[in-house]
């Protein structure tokens, strides 16, 4: 995929940098890996404790629901 000159200056895009794609609805949008990392860093550093505990901690609440109905 070729991105016009313009635009990878704009955005600061250099040879070998790596894009991360998904669609919104009919658009594709395309941002720097760098960036969308650095977000996802920024969300979940305001997390407090482990969020593998509480990813965990959901997941045995829904199987014991999952139990209780069977």
């Amino acid at each position: 995929m070729v991105i016009p000159a313009p635009l990878r200056r704009r955005l600061g895009l250099k040879p070998g940098d790596v894009l991360v794609g998904w669609l919104e609805g009919d658009r594709l949008v395309l941002r720097p890996r760098a960036a969308v990392e650095a977000e996802l860093w920024e969300m979940f550093a305001r997390e407090e404790g482990s969020l593998a505990e509480a990813l965990i901690a959901d997941r045995r609440r829904e199987a014991e629901r999952e139990r209780g109905e069977g």
